[in-house]
């Protein structure tokens, strides 16, 4: 299959286009740099240069491909709103390529707001947009659903972990080299979910060969660690103490990431595995942080 993906030189996106090129699809990846251009060329895959701001770049790339898959986003959280426009915008234009096809689109999206108290499932539906939750991936795909592009949603662990994580974890990690201490809130039994990347892109392609307009994917290998024993696992390997937080002296360790450290973003992934037949093999989170890579440098 001739695949187009977004994000080809990103964390996740660069690990979706390994698991594509070794199970035989052809790979066109959309990247901005010579550099990344050089990385996909080393793993058999080819560089659509451009960027999500380019609408007829994004066209062009999806009108090449027999399935997409969109996993670009920036996380600048500064300019959260306007690049949640611009994920829109660009899950639109990809969509105008494939409108009428029934080619598949898989956009990505997050498991943030899904269900308070309880794990999220794959039947929840996305909080409606809102200053507060301007993310409307999920919505886009759906929109594309009646202009005939098979389009689906993979829901994101908050943790993606592995070597070259530079997400949730990895600021962690800073915060709690900043302030000397690694912390969590009150009793820290908000829990997060957690996948292994390599895991995640073996998701991804599962979903695209297998694709079912509409789904909700939940790329999850454990379904909500406690953030304490996240926060455990971070004070073992900065050798820091590890301390408890009222909400009001949190602010001043987290700053603007106090809402996610104390949010409770845990997920199955029953239907996921059993539509697509997948399942975790890749360490957890709490044994990869055991491992070097995450404070070596």
């Amino acid at each position: 299959m001739r695949v187009f993906v977004t994000g080809a030189s990103g964390f996740v996106g660069a690990a979706v286009v390994e698991e594509l090129v070794a199970a035989g699809h052809e790979v066109r990846g959309l990247v901005r740099s010579d550099t990344a251009a050089e990385q996909l060329a080393r793993i058999g895959a080819a560089a659509h240069r451009g960027t999500l701001e380019d609408g007829d770049t994004l066209r062009a790339g999806a009108a090449w491909a027999e399935g997409v898959i969109h996993t670009a986003f920036n996380h600048d959280f500064s300019r959260f709103a306007e690049n949640c426009e611009l994920d829109r915008r660009a899950i639109e234009a990809l969509g105008d390529a494939l409108a009428g096809s029934d080619r598949p689109l898989l956009v990505t999206s997050g498991l943030a707001r899904l269900a308070l108290g309880r794990p999220a499932t794959e039947e929840d539906r996305p909080p409606a947009r809102s200053d507060a939750m301007p993310r409307v991936s999920e919505a886009a795909a759906d929109s594309l659903l009646a202009r005939g592009v098979c389009s689906a949603a993979v829901r994101l662990a908050p943790s993606v972990h592995g070597p070259g994580d530079h997400g949730f974890v990895p600021m962690l990690i800073q915060m709690a080299r900043q302030h000397g201490v690694s912390a969590y809130v009150n009793d820290g039994g908000n829990r997060w979910a957690a996948v292994h990347r390599r895991d995640a892109a073996r998701a991804y392609r599962l979903a695209l060969e297998s694709p079912q307009a509409g789904g909700r994917y939940h790329v999850v290998g454990e379904e909500g660690l406690p953030f304490r024993e996240i926060a455990t696992a971070i004070g073992r390997g900065l050798d820091v103490p590890v301390v408890s937080l009222t909400p009001e002296q949190a602010t001043g360790h987290f700053g603007w990431f106090t809402h996610f450290a104390m949010a409770d973003m845990q997920a199955q992934s029953t239907w996921t595995r059993e539509h697509l037949g997948w399942m975790p093999t890749h360490q957890g989170l709490l044994d990869d942080l055991a491992e070097r890579h995450y404070f070596d440098h």
